[in-house]
């Protein structure tokens, strides 16, 4: 079933009032109904477990303002980075592709040549690739080991969730073939097995709800016993919309503080998150929180 992903939609007052579990940063926004642990837990890539892209505004928000600056427009570089930073930052965890029409959209509104946004997806992809390839190289060659560029704790929680039988699925709104690349190049193969799912050209044909679909359908389960973890509020909105377990990610991904990005915090919130973390550091309290027995 060919499927639009949802823009940003607000359901839940983001100064809603939160509770931490003792001595952690795991904040319970609403505290999860489970009677039983979930048997399928997905999540997001980017942001969520990976952090081999941080940084990738820095790459997307400069290309899209040289591309709108060659319309002629008489509008400041300051002005169209604003404008880029914000539409770009309001799509993220959509398909990337998204992005690009959007920008086909202004480069349009300012009677520009367009080109189609699957081109300037390679684009950004080529100067991205360009950006990490040192990151990869380094994890491929064994200089930099794999924790580096992963959430703290990230390991843990999958171990744990591993250990406890559940079935882990990830899906991400990067290309698939770059996800399950860079899924090899941080050990965590032997966690997802085949279920690794990414976008592909023909947008249509993927989508985080649609995974979510397959789960649900392919495990004749109800969407209560599904688990999701996502720094990107497409996977929350998605598994909200089921009746599942919603963890946001609020990855401060360049500090790496310990602390929730009150930006990602907030946004996340808002579209029902039940559970808010900064990472996985305080693994071992959620995992038995969420009904996971631990080793």
């Amino acid at each position: 079933m060919a499927e639009h992903e949802q823009d940003y939609q607000q359901t839940v007052d983001g100064d809603v009032t939160t509770e931490f579990l003792t001595n952690t940063q795991i904040e319970i926004v609403r505290a999860p109904q489970l009677v039983k642990q979930p048997q399928h837990v997905l999540f997001d890539f980017d942001g969520t477990l990976s952090l081999i892209r941080e940084g990738w505004p820095e790459i997307m928000v400069p290309m899209m303002v040289e591309i709108l600056q060659k319309t002629g427009t008489e509008e400041s570089v300051e002005d169209l980075r604003d404008l880029a930073y914000q539409f770009v930052m309001e799509l993220n965890g959509k398909q990337t592709i998204y992005q690009m029409m959007r920008l086909v959209e202004e480069i349009e509104k300012r009677q520009g040549k367009a080109e189609d946004p699957l081109e300037y997806k390679r684009q950004y992809h080529d100067r991205l690739m360009e950006h990490i390839e040192s990151r990869r190289s380094s994890l491929r060659t064994g200089d930099i080991r794999p924790e580096r560029y992963l959430v703290p704790g990230s390991l843990e929680l999958l171990d744990g969730l591993k250990q406890s039988g559940a079935q882990l699925y990830l899906a991400s709104g990067t290309d698939e073939n770059y996800v399950k690349e860079e899924v090899d190049l941080l050990g965590l193969s032997k966690y997802f097995g085949p279920h690794v799912h990414g976008a592909v050209d023909d947008f249509r044909s993927f989508s985080k709800a649609q995974v979510i679909e397959r789960i649900l359908n392919e495990n004749n389960i109800q969407g209560e016993s599904l688990l999701g973890f996502g720094d990107g509020y497409v996977e929350i909105q998605n598994i909200k919309s089921v009746g599942g377990t919603a963890v946001a990610v609020a990855s401060d991904e360049s500090g790496l503080s310990g602390r929730s990005d009150p930006w990602k915090r907030q946004r996340l919130i808002g579209v029902g998150a039940d559970i808010v973390i900064p990472d996985y550091g305080h693994a071992s309290t959620l995992l038995p929180y969420l009904k996971f027995a631990t080793p």
